[in-house]
This record gives structure tokens, sequence and C-alpha cells, in this order.
């Protein structure tokens, strides 16, 4: 019924937007080019002398969006008149980094609650019928670090729904039986972690990277999930969901003055509490060798790496730009050509860096191979690493990825909303005021001896570990032509990891012996 009701408010939306530009459906001039005179004529005859204008584009200024509401929450606001829509999503800080260490998975549930168990005032059933009247979409999610609740809406019924969307967050009812059917469908979710080598993967290597104490490595059980109650999640929710914890960004159709008066009155009376402070650093420290998982699978699925930097580093952009020749940059990547192009040895390869605000993230690459070739694949990507702490990089690939770099920048900022979410995240992770304003000239400086030296302080095969998920008797044997066995990593030595039980995170009884 909600979908409805929005598809026809969007419709609705579309038709008014026409009707204030009745050009945009005009019909084409009379006087259209002919096929051999004006712009037909200068086309090239073949596409490498395609020439095309310098890209012209800067970022905007965070500081013209900013404003304050009179309780001293930051709001950015970016009105746009071509639909009649208005957009507020509201982001506090604490998310996972929050959960305690005997309920992981507590803000996720939190979040899900929120929006789904009614309000001290109205009941679910009450609180999702006005808003479908509304056409009005809300929603809430909690990811490692931040809350974040948004909510679309038709202007003219901004108010109303501005009213029940802080109502929701203010005073959240979290209703017990809707809380029982969640908690329900999480622990059908637990039950399918060993079903994809994908899922026991991530898992692993989180364990592995940051420790099952840290909140990035832990996952909940099922006696964790069947503990969570309601006093738990409104213990969370009192830390979290505040004005003084929280950034506000509104887009959409409406006038600057009027919204801030709106958002001052819905947040009027609402107490601000203290903010929440940074997650804290993973103590854990990642022990380089050869890991394996047991799981029969036709193919086995593999993950090398080690941890990196955080995003902050002086390192991060020449590091940027070498993971986009190594293995980010798609079919011009190195690992893409020599494990797909070259070797057919999997239908997709590739790496990733990805860096943590407060401490460091991890580089990684990945692939799929079928059992006797993971090896090979495996010895090529670390041949690839080694090559670019070797040797320089050519002037194509450099070049190749500055311009992938340089060329997809304004993406960040092609829509009003998704512009104010870097604005947001910017400021709550003090990001550099002008960062964005020099980010291009950073990369069009960095050169390939400094891609060398990047690669030779953080992309060392001697401080990785690699993580085998699958069969491993036929795995460790090698190709049938004798090019690779797993002996070769880490003089063979492997240290054979439990596949654990999904309800309760302990080793399966038949996955405890190493072979």
């Amino acid at each position: 019924m909600m979908a409805m009701r929005l598809s026809t408010a969007l419709a609705a939306a579309f038709l008014t937007a026409f009707a204030t530009a009745p050009d945009a459906l005009a019909a084409p001039s009379a006087t259209a080019v002919s096929p051999t005179s004006g712009p037909a004529a200068s086309i090239p005859k073949r596409p490498e002398e395609i020439a095309f204008e310098p890209l012209a584009f800067e970022p905007p200024d965070a500081r013209t969006f900013r404003r304050t509401l009179p309780d001293g929450t930051v709001v950015y606001l970016a009105p746009a008149h071509e639909l009649p829509l208005v957009t507020v999503s509201i982001t506090f800080r604490g998310g996972s980094s929050l959960d305690p260490a005997d309920a992981p998975g507590l803000a996720s549930m939190m979040a899900r609650m929120i929006r789904e168990g009614g309000t001290v005032a109205r009941k679910p059933a009450a609180f999702d019928e006005e808003l479908d009247f509304l056409a009005t979409e809300v929603g809430v999610a909690a990811t490692d670090t931040f809350t974040t609740a948004t909510m679309n809406c038709l202007k003219s019924n901004l108010e109303e729904s501005l009213g029940l969307f802080v109502e929701m967050l203010r005073s959240p009812g979290f209703d017990g039986d809707r809380l029982a059917t969640n908690k329900a469908r999480l622990h059908e979710g637990l039950k399918q972690r060993n079903d994809d080598a994908a899922t026991i993967i991530g898992r692993e290597w989180k364990r592995l990277l940051y420790g099952p104490e840290h909140f990035e490595g832990a996952e909940p059980t099922a006696a964790m999930v069947e503990a969570i109650d309601r006093n738990r999640l409104a213990a969370l929710h009192r830390r979290i969901v505040h004005p003084g914890n929280a950034i506000v960004a509104v887009s959409g159709d409406f006038e600057e003055p009027q919204m801030l008066a709106k958002l001052s009155k819905a947040f009027d009376g609402w107490e601000r509490g203290e903010p929440v402070p940074p997650p804290a650093a993973p103590t854990a420290v990642l022990a380089p060798g050869l890991y394996h998982v047991p799981k029969e699978i036709p193919q086995g699925k593999v993950l090398i790496g080690c941890r990196g930097i955080t995003r902050d580093d002086p390192d991060a952009i020449p590091l940027l730009l070498l993971n986009e020749i190594l293995g980010a940059g798609g079919f011009t990547s190195r690992l893409m050509q020599k494990v797909r192009s070259n070797e057919g040895l999997a239908y997709s390869v590739r790496s990733a860096v990805q860096p943590k605000v407060d401490y460091p993230g991890d580089f990684k690459a990945g692939f799929e191979s079928k059992n006797a070739t993971v090896a090979l694949a495996t010895k090529i990507v670390l041949d690839e690493v080694r090559a670019v702490r070797d040797d320089l990089v050519t002037e194509d690939e450099l070049d190749t990825a500055k311009k992938s770099v340089i060329e997809t920048f304004p993406r960040q900022f092609e829509s009003k909303p998704q512009m104010l979410r870097v604005f947001v995240n910017d400021e709550w992770t003090e990001r550099p005021a002008d960062y964005w304003k020099t980010f291009r000239e950073k990369v069009a400086a960095v050169t390939r001896e400094d891609l060398r030296r990047v690669a030779r302080k953080h992309l060392d095969p001697q401080t990785m570990a690699i993580l085998v998920v699958g069969d491993w008797d036929e795995i460790a044997k090698g190709d049938l032509q004798g090019r690779a066995t797993m002996n070769e990593f880490f003089g063979g030595e492997v240290k054979h990891l439990p596949l654990r039980d999904p309800l309760t995170l302990e080793p399966l009884a038949e996955a405890k012996a190493a072979k």
C-alpha cells in the first residue's frame, strides 16, 4: 500500500514539474541540422579522434550549506525545487561500535526497532498507517560507527511527516511483539551463516584482522540475540539518539527560513545529551600466515591481505592510485589481466584499500577459483604485489589511474542528498576543510616513484595473511601442470581454522582438527 501511494505521489510530482516547464516536451525544431551540415559534419571518422573539452567542475563549499539551530544542532540545507519532495536525514554518531561485548548486533536491532516498533503514543500498525496515508517513507539503519534516520515526503505534508519522524526518534515504543518477530527473523538468518563461502570468509577475515573481541570482528550468537530486550534497546537509544549527538541534512523543495523554523519547532524540548566518542581501536595484530577454513565446495574462496592505513595518512592518495593499477581498476588492472584475461583462473579478481578514520583498515585482494588452480591464482596475485614493489609502474598505467580517479570525482556531488552526505561525514570525522578543493591536484602530482615507495612501505607479502575457504585436500596439491602448490606459501605451514556452528560460533566437531 505504501509503495503504491509513494508511486502515485512521485508520478504527480513529475507531472507538476513538466507542467511548469512546457518546453521540456516540445516537438523538435523544424530547423534541425541536416546530416551533411552543422555538428554532424564535424563528427570524427574514428573514436580515437574524438576530442573532449577539459572537465570543468569545482566541488561545492560545505560552509555555504551549513547552518545551526538555536539549540546548537548543526544543519546542512540544500534547496532544490525541481520536484515537490523533501528528504530529511539525521546522522547520529555511534552504531555497532557501541555494542556491548555480550550483545553484538544490538545497535542494528535498535535501529530496526526504532522504525518498526511504533512510538510511545502510537502502536506500530497505527504509526505505519499514518505514514502510508501521507505517502511518507522513513527508515533507520546502523553501521559500524553511525546510526542514520531518513525521511522522504511530499512538500505538502512536510510538517505532519516531520512531526511523526521526530516522534519516532524521540520516543520509540520498542513494541514487544515486533521485537519478538525481528529476533526470530535474525535467528533464522544466523542459521544460514555457513551456507555461502563469502559469508564464512568475511567473518573469519575480520576475526583475524581485528580480533573477535573488537566490534569489527564480533558477531552475535543465537543466545545473544535471545537476550536482547526492550531495556537494552532503550539504554542504547538514549545514548545515541539525541540532538547533542546529531547532524541534520535536508534537501528538496523548501525555503530555508521556513525549514529552519520547522526543525527548531520539531526539536524543541528534546534534551541534548553528550556526544558519543570515536570508536576504540582494535588491539589484535594480524599474524602473517596461511589459513584455511574447511568447506566442501568446487571452488576455493581466497582473501590475501594485511592491515592498512588510516584515511588521513599522507600516503592515502598514492595508495589509492596504486590500488587502481593493481586490482581496483576493472579490466585495466593487472590482477584482472593476469588472473582472468591471460590465465582464465577466476571470473572476477580485484583488490581493495579500505582505510578507517580512527585506526588502520586493511588492504586485501580476493578471488574465487577452481580448487586445483587456487594455488596458481594466489601465486600470480602475490607476484603482482611484488612487481609493484620492485619496478616502476608504466606511464600509461599511472595516467589511466589518474584519469579514472579525477574524471569520476564529480560523482560524489552529483545529487543534493549525496553532496550533503559528504558534508555530514566530513564534519563528523573532522576532514580538513580544503580536502576536496585540493584532491585532484594531489592526485595529479603523484609520480611513479611515489607508487613504488608506498608499495614498499605498505604492501609486503611477508606481512600478509592468506585465507582460504574450501576443500583443502583438492586445493593444497595445486594444478595438474605443477605450476604452483600451496606448499609455496609460508613454507607450506597452514593453520586450519574450524568451521563454526552458525548459532553458537563454537567450532563444529568435524572441523576442529587439522588434517
